[in-house]
């Protein structure tokens, strides 16, 4: 297998997270694939590191993906960061990824880790999860 079906799954991600509406109403619109350049909303979710290697197996080619989706709030509380966090886990875990080039087999939670940032004016939280694909 290769890195050919990243990009879309990364696509089809970033519309299931844009297109939720419990999402929206504590993010609105600030939903980053790439952080924009000026000033940044008080929270927003960012589609962070991935990483991605082969699981073809006597079935057909296939990909194991580990991809993190962080949460970045500028308050000192937890608690509007982790209930988005938890609406992303909700979205990801409940949407059937639809991939322009193969398919998702199966998508599971793998971990979270949350912290301090800004000196602890801030809060993040990385939320990985793992997806397997298969190519047509």
């Amino acid at each position: 297998m290769s890195y050919a079906l990243s990009a879309g799954l990364q696509s089809a991600i970033y519309s299931a997270l844009s297109a939720n509406g419990d999402l929206a109403a504590l993010v609105g619109t600030a939903i980053y694939d790439a952080i924009p350049a000026g000033t940044l909303p008080a929270l927003y979710v960012t589609l962070g590191p991935e990483a991605v290697r082969d699981a073809s197996d006597k079935t057909g080619d296939g990909a194991l993906h580990e991809v993190t989706i962080t949460v970045v709030s500028e308050t000192p509380a937890f608690a509007a960061a982790k209930s988005v966090a938890g609406i992303v886990c909700d979205i990801l875990l409940q949407v059937n990824l639809v991939l322009p080039r193969g398919r998702v087999v199966w998508l599971n939670f793998e971990k979270a880790k949350a912290g301090r940032i800004d000196g602890a004016a801030g809060r993040k939280i990385d939320v990985t999860f793992k997806v397997r694909v298969e190519d047509d």
